[in-house]
């Protein structure tokens, strides 16, 4: 790809001057990781927290929970706030790259039109914290760790499984794939086939087969 061509992403935010000192209580309370993006705990989003929730000026939440979690960890207020309600297992072997897409689309949806996302799980440790480092990686163009530091300096208890934390170091590829596809024009993804097509001895990979690789490669990880 050509340097006309080449991914542009916005900067991350720099961590703000006045950073309280985390302790242990703040565990229970939501934390804006980026300007209108917070993440938290369930008993961030619990009836008792309507009014903060209204001070903080929330508009849309995702929530994040499993079935056998569904009846205490539940979309308390569908008439206030637009939720997004995923089915996720905190566990190593749960495949929660799927849900990356569709979070960024909803996160993004909230943010263009001035709303203020809370993404929160049970604890706002895990599954939530791995959703909000994707949404950072994605949105940023930066790798996991730098990803996860800057949420971790906002909410400092975060502690994604294993396998989130396989699955998030893979989803850059992934993620990068898919934007230079989007960025290529029908002339350049023309060419790149013809030259697959015509490529003998080795079989060269396009983005689209990289894409694939990097989905195996997180399959592999979980089955091993």
């Amino acid at each position: 790809m050509d340097e006309g061509n080449k991914i542009q992403f916005p900067s991350l935010p720099v961590c703000k001057e006045d950073q309280l000192d985390w302790s242990y209580p703040m565990r229970r309370e939501m934390q804006e990781i980026l300007p209108g993006l917070f993440l938290g705990p369930y008993s961030a989003a619990m009836k008792s927290k309507l009014s903060m929730l209204e001070k903080q000026g929330i508009t849309h939440i995702v929530c994040v929970r499993q079935d056998i979690e569904a009846n205490f960890i539940k979309p308390n207020f569908p008439l206030k706030f637009r939720y997004l309600v995923l089915d996720i297992a905190d566990n190593p072997v749960e495949n929660i790259i799927k849900y990356f897409q569709m979070t960024k689309e909803f996160i993004d949806g909230c943010l263009e039109t001035g709303g203020k996302v809370l993404v929160h799980g049970n604890a706002g440790i895990s599954r939530s914290a791995a959703l909000v480092i994707a949404y950072l990686m994605e949105t940023f163009g930066v790798k996991y760790r730098d990803a996860f530091s800057h949420v971790q300096e906002r909410r400092f208890c975060i502690n994604p499984n294993v396998g989130f934390v396989h699955q998030l170091q893979e989803y850059e590829a992934i993620y990068l794939a898919r934007l230079t596809i989007k960025m290529m024009s029908p002339i350049q993804l023309g060419r790149s086939f013809s030259i697959q097509a015509g490529t003998t001895g080795s079989r060269k990979r396009t983005l689209e087969d990289d894409d694939e690789f990097g989905n195996m490669q997180v399959q592999a990880a979980q089955n091993g």
